[in-house]
């Protein structure tokens, strides 16, 4: 008995419509088709096989920080990520460097959850 994969990540959200333009514009990702739920929402693209679905009408405080609650996703060019940010004003914390030589930057989306993108362990240049 054993876990093939991460399947989905799940979102409550407050505004779908809000919500979805950030995932689709801001970080790009690919909108796919959504069974007929009863209720409101959004489905992306994640990665080649994970996926993220955005659930409506959330009325919790969300509670989401970089060393607390949030997803990462790993990226091919955290350069190319942080212009991207800049030029569409998006607030972002400035990058750093993990204790496993990966870079990360953090970004909010307007639900307040954190998203981590990262690259992969080892990759960080470290000046002398």
């Amino acid at each position: 008995m054993r876990f093939l994969q991460l399947d989905h990540v799940a979102l409550h959200v407050c505004d779908v419509e809000q919500s979805s333009e950030f995932y689709a514009n801001v970080l790009k990702l690919e909108s796919i088709p959504r069974p007929p739920f009863s209720f409101h929402g959004a489905w992306f693209r994640l990665g080649e096989r994970q996926e993220l679905h955005l659930i409506g009408d959330r009325d919790q405080v969300v509670n989401s920080k970089h060393r607390g609650t949030h997803f990462a996703l790993l990226v091919d060019d955290i350069d190319l990520w942080e212009s991207h940010f800049s030029e569409l004003g998006i607030e972002h914390a400035p990058r750093r460097i993990r204790p496993d030589n990966a870079y990360q930057i953090n970004v909010t989306d307007p639900d307040g959850y954190c998203i981590e993108l990262c690259t992969p362990p080892g990759t960080a240049q470290i000046e002398d």
